[in-house]
């Protein structure tokens, strides 16, 4: 399972699973021990605090998945930044997602198949729990870029 969790990102440790009902936590923490402050670039390695966050990704074994991972908050040691604290970021989701890219992206193609309702019925059966206005959401951000 390790080397799956990496594969989301590098530095990513897996901590451990449970399994309740049709759903799979996996708990994975950040092994970083610094981070770059997203404000002004400024390096620091002094955690403020930690934080877990759930983000939903793709289906395994079909298990809808969530993803329970323990962010850390750095504080910003530019005195100039216009942030004091900021929290780590990954690649594999956006700033305020919860859900992550890759399955953003599977959302997406269901999506452009059929219509909102039926996707959202379809994914709702077998991939994660979406709505139909989550969908139409994403659809405007995709249509946006």
């Amino acid at each position: 399972m390790e080397e799956l969790i990496r594969l989301l990102d590098g530095t990513l440790h897996y901590d451990g699973y449970e399994i309740q009902d049709e759903e799979l936590f996996i708990c994975v923490s950040s092994a970083r021990e610094t981070s770059v402050c997203p404000y002004c670039g400024q390096p620091s390695g002094q955690i403020h605090s930690r934080k877990v966050r759930t983000l939903k990704d793709l289906p395994i074994q079909r298990k809808k998945v969530k993803l329970l991972l323990d962010q850390k908050k750095f504080f910003c040691k530019n005195k100039d930044c216009v942030k004091t604290t900021f929290a780590e970021r990954f690649d594999f989701f956006e700033p305020k997602a919860t859900k992550t890219n890759r399955l953003q992206k599977e959302i997406l193609r269901v999506a452009l198949t059929q219509s909102s309702v039926a996707a959202s019925r379809y994914l709702r059966n077998s991939v994660t729990d979406v709505g139909k206005s989550t969908i139409c959401n994403l659809l405007k951000k995709e249509h946006e870029k």
